[in-house]
């Protein structure tokens, strides 16, 4: 993995752009337009890109000039392909072959490729932005270029992309105030006025402290520009000009929030974690709490260091040590990567998709906005997690969603928050709603939908948003609930097996033992059954396990993720085995009992 990320950031690791173009030009490779001679063996600064991949959003082309007419049509639905695969986005390498041999080209030739690219744009309907060109140096007296081009094009159906990240780190290490200066665009004065706006609660606009979860949105637009509240007065107007929309999801850093931090994190299923650690403070508190759950929920990781203006460069270079040190523990395993340049944030916003071992760091300040820009590049091109195909099998299942959040709003009656999980749904649908405290499901009839804060006709798989139930008795729902197609037979239970590991622990844990359980958006506390093979669990050991809710039974998945804790007591696992309560049949008459 290091020599084949060290080979892709040849001019951005260390050992600068002048070293590997020197090293390239001593192996006379061949004649500049691709030949390469037998005696040519990429060394580990040669300008090389790993070869091109039949599936992902990423297509090299050597040189695209003046294509005919049967030509372009071709191009025209490779493109497409690309787009559907980066669910709206593709990037193309220009100047570079299949097999990821950085030839380049002149200036003239990449006029006219740039050019033809742009007609393919515009005849798929897709906007295009050069994030950035770059010399290649062979022994040709012309110099030669490659250049990287994002496509963007919205999905017919749905008004923009949309990436969730997970905002985390410690408390008081600047996330609220970092949110607030790339969503309502303008700086800090650095007395926490930005993150103001962020606040829902009284008590945390006195104490400057996150204790719910709020939800924020950052747009860009398809050239590549940011769309915030600076230009624009409200999500809505946010949405209509944005083809791309990051929502981050502001967990709480202060310890006592834990639970909800880790509600947010297992139900809100975010695409992506950014854990911002002070420069000032370094590592403290939370921040490796954090960033093992994120580890343990598989969320991919990157890591922003705020408040450099506080603190000298020593002091900036000193924490980034210290968190390459962390990441690169045997436990973690991850590869950091500094970024220094808007270039490194392009390079560091492919890297991170492509392998999630990758963790790009970011030093900058809400203060100064020193280095902002870098992370607003990031933000930009990174592509969403999920592939296409994946999206449209959970589409085609049956309708699934999970309830995170519900409100009563004047006029609108019962409004439930939360993620669609699979299939799709649109105003109208009809629902059924549990289970409640003794197992049932509800009819229900979905309202209005809302994404972001605008309207929106269909939700498909994955996607966040608030629907309106209309008159519906809010004293029948609760967090945690799902409301399914009738047609899914949905499994109850108050028993579940789960294969965990006990990852910290005071005493032993056994039989008896009450824990609060996390899995998805069900939060609640389960007794220990019985621990099989074992009398005891010891910190690191690794059992199944049987628990049992204590209020009310759960609608649960066979796989599901599950985190557990209790005081100090924290573990992982996920869910092997469910045994269903069989006497929510006569609820659905005429419906076999599934084991």
């Amino acid at each position: 993995m290091d020599a084949r990320v060290s080979e892709l950031f040849g001019s951005a690791s260390g050992h600068g752009s002048g070293g590997s173009q020197g090293s390239t030009s001593n192996h006379k490779p061949g004649n500049g337009n691709g030949v390469v001679s037998k005696n040519f063996k990429p060394s580990n600064n040669t300008p090389y890109l790993p070869p091109e991949a039949e599936e992902g959003n990423i297509e090299y082309k050597l040189k695209l000039v003046n294509p005919t007419q049967n030509r372009f049509e071709h191009l025209a639905t490779q493109m497409k392909w690309r787009l559907q695969e980066g669910r709206g986005e593709a990037v193309y390498q220009i100047g570079v072959e299949d097999n990821g041999m950085l030839v380049g080209l002149s200036e003239e030739d990449m006029r006219a490729s740039l050019k033809t690219l742009h007609r393919l744009a515009e005849k798929v309907g897709a906007d295009i932005a050069v994030l950035r060109e770059r010399e290649v140096e062979y022994d040709s007296d012309v110099p030669r270029k490659i250049a990287e081009v994002l496509i963007r094009k919205v999905p017919d159906d749905q008004q923009f992309l949309d990436l969730r990240v997970a905002v985390l780190g410690n408390v008081d290490s600047g996330k609220s105030t970092l949110l607030g200066v790339l969503t309502q665009g303008e700086l800090d004065n650095g007395r926490g006025r930005a993150r103001l706006n962020l606040f829902r609660h009284l008590h945390e606009i006195q104490t400057g402290r996150t204790s719910s979860i709020s939800f924020e949105i950052l747009g860009f637009n398809s050239k590549g520009e940011v769309v915030n509240y600076s230009e624009s007065r409200t999500a809505e107007e946010i949405c209509e000009s944005a083809s791309k929309m990051i929502t981050f999801i502001d967990l709480a850093g202060h310890h006592k929030y834990l639970k909800t931090t880790i509600f947010g994190l297992t139900s809100y299923c975010p695409d992506f974690a950014m854990l911002v650690v002070s420069a000032n403070t370094g590592i403290a508190g939370t921040t490796r709490e954090h960033l093992g759950l994120a580890m343990a929920l598989k969320v991919p990781i990157f890591i922003v260091i705020s408040k450099v203006d506080l603190c000298t460069r020593a002091t900036v270079e000193r924490t980034v040590r210290q968190l390459e040190r962390v990441l690169k523990q045997p436990g973690c395993n991850k590869v950091p990567m500094v970024v220094g340049s808007t270039d490194d944030a392009v390079t560091a916003a492919q890297q991170f998709a492509q392998s999630p071992s990758i963790t790009p760091i970011f030093t900058l300040s809400s203060v100064t906005g020193e280095s902002l820009d870098m992370l607003k590049v990031f933000f930009n091109i990174i592509p969403p997690l999920s592939n296409s195909k994946e999206q449209e099998e959970l589409m085609q299942q049956l309708t699934e969603f999970q309830v995170d959040e519900i409100y009563t709003v004047p006029e609108v009656g019962t409004v439930v928050g939360g993620t669609l999980y699979s299939g799709i749904c649109r105003e109208g649908d009809h629902l059924v709603v549990g289970p409640t405290e003794l197992g049932q499901f509800h009819k229900l009839t979905v309202g209005s939908i809302q994404r972001n804060r605008s309207a929106c006709r269909v939700l498909r798989a994955g996607q966040a948003a608030t629907l309106a139930l209309g008159n519906f008795d809010r004293s029948l729902l609760r967090k945690g609930m799902v409301m399914v197609s009738p047609e899914m037979d949905p499994t109850i239970c108050w028993m579940f097996e789960a294969e965990i590991v006990l990852l910290f622990h005071a005493k032993t844990f056994h039989k008896g033992f009450q824990v609060t359980v996390h899995i998805g958006n069900v939060r609640q506390t389960a007794t220990v059954e019985a621990v099989y093979g074992k009398e005891e669990l010891r910190t690191g050991e690794k059992a199944v396990v049987l628990f049992k809710f204590i209020k009310h039974p759960e609608y649960l998945k066979v796989g599901a993720k599950l985190l557990f804790r209790e005081g100090v007591t924290k573990g992982i696992g996920h869910v092997t085995n469910l045994q269903p309560i069989s006497y929510h049949h006569h609820h659905f008459p005429g419906q076999d009992e599934k084991a």
